[in-house]
């Protein structure tokens, strides 16, 4: 159907606009899901065991890589495909993408129960006593094949996303979250001890994604529902072509920014892990909020750059860059100023967060903040190199500057040097990609008229 571009254009706004509104809600009651949990499973983990929490939860993220880059991928393509209506073509890449990481976690979670004995726990951890060790290996069994399983139930998150149901998902990761919280109460009213306490924490995603993927395949949008018939070999091509640059790029970005806790566990001890990573995750907070926000962007540039709309992206990515940084850097001042000294009231614990970390965390995720609309129109674009390049660049470059300052300078220079690296090197990437990706689109002229 034939539409005048600037009708296009409004109406791409108002699913923008929904979307982010409720990526704003989700994520503003999301956060206080976590943060509620804080001091709770604090007091009934102790400051060993959750500091060895927090530290197989670094782990767990690293292996975000999991999904292959097929996640990415899949959100770029069946963007494109939803925006030219091909509904053929949007069926098999979803059909397609289930079926490869359904077999991906499979293997993953019978080589990961299989390789748990060989591992050197007690180094990996840098554990004091010899007897976490089987605490340890638990936890981490349970947080990663949580995590596993929860890579081809997720899919269905950028299904929506890529269709432009941004609300709805959000909605339903909401929910997700939100489970999170009585099943944890529940674990620690029956005093099930620490790993079923962590395997309650960390359940409630994957159930959220279990009943929104019935919801959207059996009523919502059934022609999209995944089938063994719609798989095809040219699908699983282009999404592992593309989804292999995000699976690169993936597994550096997890790794160069969730090394944190493990650098800290080795410089300091799992005290200071703690007193790090309470501080670090009120930040992530804001950064996964500002993350959400942004992440909105991807589909709605893809169908803009589809049609030719580059005004339309232009001017939105430096609208979306000034609010993301307003929305991480004002209250991280406000933090910095209040400083940690009430978190460390609420949490129970003996030292505080200084001011000079709580100001290097709002510095490092105010640079990631600048560089997060910049990626979003390379990702609907499927540009990767240049973001790859970047977040290598400061691979290299940040985590033995990490590893230095923490044993030389103290716990506030790990995010400090980050900040400092990431501004030199992620920054730049982030420009330079989005100028590749602006110039494949040809600008479309506002009486010209577009298909949808």
């Amino acid at each position: 159907m034939a539409v005048d571009p600037a009708s296009a254009d409004r109406g791409r706004d108002r699913r923008l606009v929904a979307g982010i509104a409720t990526s704003v809600g989700s994520r503003a009651v999301g956060a206080a899901v976590p943060l509620l949990l804080l001091p709770l499973t604090q007091r009934y983990l102790g400051t060993e065991l959750f500091g060895l929490w927090q530290a197989v939860t670094a782990l767990t993220a690293m292996a975000a890589f999991a999904d292959l880059g097929l996640g990415n991928g899949l959100m770029t393509k069946l963007a494109d495909a939803h925006a030219r209506g091909d509904v053929t073509q949007a069926r098999r890449y979803v059909s397609t993408a289930y079926l490869t990481l359904a077999g991906a976690a499979g293997a993953a979670c019978a080589a990961l129960w299989i390789g748990a004995l060989a591992v050197p726990w007690a180094a990996v951890f840098n554990l004091p006593d010899a007897e976490l060790v089987p605490t340890a290996r638990a936890m981490t069994l349970v947080c990663l094949t949580v995590f596993i399983l929860n890579v081809p139930m997720s899919l269905v998150v950028r299904v929506q996303y890529g269709v432009q149901q941004v609300a709805r998902a959000n909605s339903w990761q909401l929910a997700g979250s939100l489970l999170c919280l009585p099943l944890t109460l529940v674990a620690v009213a029956l005093d099930a001890g620490p790993v079923p306490l962590v395997a309650a924490a960390v359940s409630g995603p994957l159930l959220g994604n279990l009943v929104n993927s019935l919801w959207l395949y059996t009523r919502r949008m059934p022609e999209l529902a995944p089938s063994p018939r719609c798989v095809e070999a040219s699908a699983a091509r282009a999404l592992l072509r593309l989804g292999g640059m995000f699976l690169l790029l993936t597994a550096v970005l997890t790794v160069a920014t969730n090394t944190d806790p493990l650098i800290v566990a080795q410089t300091h001890g799992l005290a200071d892990v703690a007193v790090f990573a309470v501080a670090a995750r009120l930040f992530t907070q804001l950064g996964l909020f500002m993350s959400m926000a942004t992440t909105a962007l991807w589909p709605a540039h893809a169908e803009a750059l589809t049609h030719g709309r580059v005004a339309w992206v232009r001017r939105l990515t430096g609208r979306m860059t000034l609010a993301a940084v307003a929305a991480v850097g004002l209250p991280s001042v406000v933090v910095v100023l209040v400083g940690g000294q009430p978190l460390a009231a609420l949490m129970g614990m003996a030292h505080a967060p200084d001011r000079w970390l709580l100001a290097g965390l709002g510095a490092w995720w105010t640079v990631l903040a600048v560089a997060s609309p910049w990626f979003m129109v390379q990702n609907a674009a499927g540009v990767v190199r240049p973001q790859l390049a970047g977040w290598t660049a400061y691979l290299v470059m940040a985590v033995p500057l990490k590893w230095w300052g923490a044993g030389a300078l103290g716990l506030a220079a790990v995010p400090w040097l980050g900040a400092a690296v990431g501004l030199v090197t992620v920054v730049p990437a982030a420009l330079l990609g989005y100028r590749q990706a602006v110039g494949r689109a040809r600008p479309a002229a506002y009486g010209q008229r577009v298909t949808v």
